[in-house]
C-alpha cells in the first residue's frame, strides 16, 4: 500500500510522490481450535511496563526536552511527531492506494541517503520531536531499516520509534527491529478474506502478513495496531468481524475513512463515515464505550467491556482533527510537508546538499511550519458539498463473506468460526498448500451454510408453491403511454420486506470442472472469486441495469456447489431489503455475474463452457404477491 495508508493512519502522512506505491495491505489473524489444523497464536505476554522499557526511556518521560519555537505554528500547535518516508517503493499494489498503471519513481540519486535521514532526525529531535514513525512506500523493503532504527534509538529525547508496514516482511525482521529499539507497530489490513486480500493488493502474501501479526503479539507488542481503510462495497461488511478479533487479542483495530489522493479515483459513495460505522457496531454491541485519549490523538477509541483489545476510528474526512495536529512529514526525496492535504513542500534535501548550517535549516523549517493553515479547507469543501453517502449494506444479518468455506476440503486460506467470533487461521508452514483431497467443494457467503447439507442440490429443494395470487400486467411497467422508456415511480408504494432468490448453472466440461474441483486454476480459487463477484454485483445492480432503482440491501447470500454428474457449478443468490421495490433484479444480476466470473476464471482451460438456467426461483413481498417457481 502506500503512504495513502500512511497518510490515513495517524491522520496524516504522504510519501514523496503525490501518489506513491503502497505501504501495504495486510490481514490479521487470531487463534482457534477449529479445523483445519492451523498454527495457534501464541499466548500474548503482558504489555511492557515503564520499568521494562529502559532507565533511559523512564528518564525521558519524566524529563521532557524543552520544545522549540521553530516547530510551533501560528495557531500554537506544537509539532512533536515526525513521520519519515524511507522509500517510495512497495511490494504490494493496493487498488485504493495507487493507480493501476503505477507511478513514476524518483531517481535514487534524488532520494535521501541514510546519513541525511539521520541528520534531519537529530535536528528535529533536538528541537522537541519525541516520536518518529518510519513509513514508505513499504519501509521494510529498505535494506538498512534495522540500522536506521538502531541509530534513531540513540537520539536523546526520542521516546517512540514506530513503523507502519504492510506486514509482508515483518515476521522476518521484527526480532532485529525490536532489539534495535522499535517500540510501536502499525500493520495495514483491509480484509479477513484471503481471496479478497489478493484482489485488493494485486499480489499474494496473505500468510506472510499473518505471520507478522503473530510475531508482533509473541514479542509483546501491545497493542498491535491494525489499520483498516473502510470502503463501501468492498469491506464494510467485515466491520463486526474485525471488532470480534479484539475480544481475545491485544489489538487496536483502527477503522480509517477512505480518503482521496491523486490516482485512486476517490468517490464519496465509497466512503463509509465514522458515525455510520459506529452505528453498525453499536447495533451488535450497544455497550461499546468511548475511551479518553490524548488531545493530539487522531483516533477516537472505543472498547467493549471484557474485550482485551479495542477499536479506533480515524475520522480524517467526516470530523477532522486539524486543531490538534502535531504531525510533520518528510518524504523519501527530502521534502518537508506540514499537512497531508497541502500542496506546499520545502526541499530539505536541497538545502542539506547545498551545505546549509543547522541554524539555516531551522529557519527554513520554522518558516514552513509558520505557514501551516488552520485546517485543510479545500478537502472538506469537497467532502461536505457532496451528497450524503448511500446507506450501509451492513446489518445485523451482515454478509458472511469472511465465512467462505467448503465441506470436507477447502484451500486452507480461510477464516473459520470459533464460538462467539470469527477467527482467521494461519496453517503451519508445512501445511500451507491448497487442499484438493476431496472432490466435494461447497461455498456459501452465509455463515450457516454448513448446517444445510442440501443447500443447492437441484433434487433437494422444497416443493415450489405460490403463497398468493401473482398478479400480472398486460402493460410494460417501464414504458410510458407514448412508448418511451421510463423508470417506475415507487414513491407511493408501501415499504415491506422484499426477498428474492435466483439461480444459474455453469456447464464447465470435464477438464475445467476438474481444475475447479482440485483448486488448481492459475488465476486462483474460482469459487471464491465468483462468490465475491456475485455479492458485489448485487450491490451495484442499479448501475448496471438502467431503469432499476437503487436498493439498500440488508443481506446478500451467494452459494456455489459442484455438480459432478453434469460437470457443472450450480449458483444460488438471494437478496433481502426493506423498501418499496423488489430485489429480484439484484438476485438475478448476482447469479449472472457469478456465472460470468466462473467463465472468465476457466476460459484459459476451456472455452467450451455454457452458461444457462439463469432464472428467478422465488420472490416475496410487494403488491403483486409472492412467487415460487414450481
Amino acid at each position: 500500500m502506500s503512504e495513502m495508508r500512511e497518510r490515513v493512519v495517524d491522520g496524516i502522512v504522504l510519501c514523496s510522490q503525490v501518489a506513491c506505491p503502497q505501504v501495504g495491505c495486510p490481514q490479521v489473524d487470531s487463534p482457534s481450535s477449529s479445523p483445519p489444523a492451523r498454527e495457534q497464536l501464541p499466548t500474548c505476554p503482558p504489555a511492557l511496563s515503564l520499568q521494562d522499557v529502559s532507565p533511559r526511556m523512564q528518564f525521558l518521560r519524566e524529563n521532557p526536552v524543552p520544545f522549540s519555537a521553530f516547530l510551533t505554528d501560528s495557531f500554537g500547535r506544537q509539532h512533536s511527531y515526525l513521520r519519515i518516508s524511507l522509500t517510495e517503493k512497495c511490494n504490494l499494489r493496493c487498488q485504493y492506494c495507487m493507480p493501476e498503471e503505477g507511478v513514476p519513481l524518483t531517481p535514487k540519486a534524488d532520494l535521501l541517503t541514510t546519513e541525511e535521514i539521520l541528520t534531519l532526525a537529530r535536528l528535529f529531535v533536538k528541537e522537541g520531536v519525541d516520536k518518529i514513525r518510519l513509513t514508505g512506500g513499504e519501509p521494510l523493503i529498505r535494506p538498512d531499516v534495522v540500522d536506521i532504527v538502531a541509530q534513531l534509538h540513540q537520539l536523546e529525547g526520542l521516546r517512540t520509534i514506530g513503523i507502519t508496514t504492510n506486514g509482508i516482511n515483518l515476521a522476518r525482521l521484527l526480532p532485529k527491529l525490536q532489539k534495535a529499539g522499535l517500540n510501536a507497530i502499525n500493520i495495514s489490513l483491509d480484509t479477513l478474506v484471503p481471496a479478497k486480500f489478493e484482489f485488493i493488493v494485486r499480489r499474494k502474501g496473505f500468510h506472510k502478513v499473518m505471520e507478522g501479526i503473530h510475531k508482533a503479539i509473541e514479542l509483546g507488542y501491545s497493542p498491535v495496531k491494525v489499520n483498516c481503510v473502510v470502503m463501501r462495497g468492498l469491506n464494510e461488511d467485515e466491520l463486526l468481524d474485525f471488532v470480534a478479533l479484539t475480544e481475545g487479542l491485544p489489538l487496536d483495530v483502527r477503522f480509517i475513512e477512505y480518503m482521496p489522493f491523486d490516482g485512486n479515483k476517490w468517490n464519496f459513495k465509497k466512503m463509509v463515515s465514522y458515525k455510520e460505522m459506529l452505528d453498525t457496531l453499536r447495533q451488535r454491541w450497544p455497550e461499546l464505550a468511548m475511551l479518553s485519549g490524548e488531545e493530539s490523538s487522531t483516533a477516537k477509541s472505543f472498547k467493549i467491556p471484557g474485550f482485551r483489545g479495542h477499536i479506533s476510528f480515524i475520522t480524517s474526512m467526516s470530523e477532522h482533527f486539524c486543531g490538534t495536529c502535531s504531525r510533520l512529514r518528510i518524504t523519501a526525496d527530502g521534502n518537508l510537508k506540514v499537512c497531508l492535504f497541502g500542496n506546499s513542500e520545502v526541499s530539505l534535501r536541497d538545502h542539506l546538499r547545498a551545505g546549509a548550517s543547522e541554524a539555516e535549516l531551522l529557519s527554513i523549517i520554522g518558516a514552513a511550519v509558520g505557514r501551516k493553515k488552520r485546517q485543510h479547507a479545500e478537502l472538506f469543501l469537497m467532502f461536505h458539498d457532496s451528497p450524503p453517502a448511500i446507506p450501509s449494506i451492513s446489518s445485523k444479518d451482515s454478509l458472511g463473506v469472511q465465512s467462505l468455506r467448503h465441506r470436507v476440503s477447502f484451500s486452507n486460506q480461510v477464516a473459520t468460526l470459533c464460538p462467539g467470533r470469527w477467527v482467521p487461521q494461519t496453517p503451519p508452514l508445512a501445511q500451507r498448500g491448497l487442499g484438493s483431497d476431496s472432490p466435494h467443494r461447497h461455498y456459501s457467503s452465509h455463515s450457516d451454510s454448513d448446517t444445510d447439507p442440501k443447500c443447492l442440490s437441484p433434487v433437494s429443494r422444497a416443493p415450489a408453491s405460490h403463497s398468493g395470487p401473482l398478479r400480472t400486467s398486460d402493460q410494460l411497467t417501464h414504458v410510458d403511454t407514448e412508448g418511451r422508456a421510463a423508470m417506475v415511480d415507487v414513491g407511493g408504494k408501501p415499504s415491506t420486506e422484499r426477498v428474492a432468490v435466483a439461480s444459474a448453472v455453469v456447464l464447465l466440461g470435464h477438464m475445467a470442472f476438474k481444475h475447479i474441483q482440485e483448486n488448481q486454476l492459475k488465476k486462483g480459487d474460482a469459487l471464491v472469486v465468483a462468490q465475491l463477484a456475485g455479492i458485489q454485483a448485487a450491490k451495484v445492480t442499479s448501475q448496471l441495469i438502467p431503469l432499476c432503482h437503487h436498493v439498500a440491501l440488508s443481506h446478500v447470500q451467494v452459494r456455489l456447489e459442484l455438480d459432478s454428474t453434469r460437470h457443472a457449478v450450480v449458483i444460488q443468490a438471494s437478496c433481502r431489503a426493506q423498501g418499496p421495490t423488489g430485489v429480484e433484479m439484484e438476485a438475478l444480476t448476482s447469479a449472472a455475474v457469478a456465472a460470468l466470473t466462473l467463465y472468465d476464471m476457466c476460459k484459459a482451460v476451456s472455452r467450451d463452457i455454457v452458461l444457462g438456467e439463469i432464472k428467478l426461483i422465488s420472490k416475496t413481498g410487494g403488491q403483486r404477491g409472492d412467487f415460487h417457481r414450481t
